[in-house]
């Protein structure tokens, strides 16, 4: 069976997604087209997507003016899944803590932006995240905090806090998945 797989590609590690997408396919005997999403119409005919990391201010003005974002609501209301990375958890969060961010409200969560720290902040760390039977290795580049969780059930936490979470179709984590070249999370996102 072959999926449509979509990568919000307004900013951030689109190829790293498509990749991880395609890996965690491959290991449940499927093929996985993706396809790049700058503007509205493509949403629809997507089976799953990721929303990757970057600014997340720019990130929800664009998906908001390309009308991409009424589409990413419907596409979770029809139970469709969804990865958001880094600002794309802030961008699907329900308070991002700053009026310039107009949030999709697909994750019952109040974050704050960039509250690991600033770029020579970046860390990795070894989580243990519910679902997986090892240690997953998560990098940490200006990475927002889950500060409230609402009816999201975590997933994983760094030094007590939060940083992965699912609200129903919608898998979001504060760290980079998809930079280790370990795809479990995107298989936890899209394929469990």
């Amino acid at each position: 069976m072959s999926l449509t797989a979509g990568v919000v590609a307004v900013q951030g590690d689109v190829s790293e997604h498509a990749g991880a997408i395609e890996s965690a396919a491959q290991s449940h005997g499927e093929t996985a087209e993706v396809v790049e999403i700058r503007q509205s119409g493509i949403v629809p005919d997507c089976d799953l997507l990721a929303i990757p990391g970057g600014e997340s201010t720019t990130i929800s003005r664009l998906l908001h003016r390309e009308g991409i974002a009424p589409e990413i609501q419907e596409h979770v209301e029809a139970g469709k899944p969804i990865l958001a990375t880094c600002a794309g958890l802030i961008v699907c969060s329900s308070d991002a803590n700053d009026d310039r961010v107009d949030t999709l409200d697909l994750l019952d969560v109040s974050v704050k932006r960039n509250a690991f720290g600033r770029q020579k902040d970046s860390f990795e760390a070894n989580l243990d995240v519910d679902g997986l039977d090892d240690p997953f290795h998560a990098v940490f580049i200006r990475a927002p905090v889950i500060d409230e969780v609402g009816d999201a059930d975590v997933l994983a936490s760094w030094d007590g806090r939060p940083v992965a979470v699912r609200d129903g179709p919608v898998l979001g984590t504060s760290f980079h998945p998809e930079l280790t070249g370990d795809s479990r999370i995107h298989d936890l996102a899209f394929f469990e």
